[in-house]
């Protein structure tokens, strides 16, 4: 029964558009913008919390480019980054440079100067916090303040029920307002999260022939953790 979280359908691939705005709507404008041609800006950062959507729009834009068979890679600061790009690249997507060591800032402080030298490739950048507060070499947070920053809010409370619910419909079930709740108070609560884990309830209700109640949910949080 632990493998029910697992062994559900993955969950759909970053997109922009199954990224859910809330009070981002500006935010993913101006992406869409700059896909189509339409925003001639070419430095963008974004910063906001964990499960804020920041990694979601990164990989999402870079998945718009190369659906258009446009050059771009995406890097994740989390992992060892050497960010050497060819000069013919489109788009270039950073995320969590928060996680950057000494070295590799330098490296993105070169790479930022390079797009702007020698090409006319998109920088998307995602931090934890707005490019004042970053505890960064500061000619690298000089160069992240180039362009437009946009703080990436969370959905609120409201709007991640609208999310489960609309999820559960699309499903085949209904999803009561105490469910919604539950998984608020007693679950992870970024939206990947709570989607996989209604897609693991609707299924342990399937294999069960029960209906979804709390006592259901509390059950298969219980057999999952």
């Amino acid at each position: 029964m632990k493998q029910l979280l697992l062994d559900i359908k993955p969950s759909p691939l970053p997109a922009l558009e199954n990224f859910l705005p809330g009070r981002n709507v500006e935010l993913l404008h101006m992406l869409t913008n700059i896909l189509s041609n339409h925003e001639k800006e070419r430095f963008v950062y974004l910063w906001g919390g964990l499960g804020c959507g920041k990694s979601h729009l990164l990989q999402a834009t870079v998945a718009a480019y190369t659906q258009k068979n446009s050059k771009a890679v995406y890097f994740s600061a989390k992992k060892p980054c050497e960010f050497s790009v060819d000069s013919d690249i489109d788009c270039v997507a950073v995320d969590d440079i928060d996680c950057l060591d000494a070295s590799a800032q330098i490296g993105l402080f070169n790479l930022y100067n390079q797009l702007r030298d020698e090409s006319q490739a998109f920088l998307l950048v995602s931090g934890s916090a707005a490019p004042a507060y970053l505890n960064m070499r500061q000619d690298l947070v000089t160069r992240l303040g180039w362009g437009l920053v946009y703080q990436v809010h969370e959905l609120t409370e409201e709007e991640k029920i609208q999310a489960m619910k609309s999820h559960a419909v699309a499903c085949g079930f209904d999803l009561s307002q105490e469910i919604c709740l539950y998984l608020l108070r007693h679950g992870r609560r970024d939206l990947p999260s709570l989607m996989m884990t209604l897609d693991a309830l609707d299924r342990y209700s399937l294999v069960n022939q029960r209906q979804i109640t709390i006592p259901l949910l509390r059950e298969l949080l219980q057999v999952a953790s």
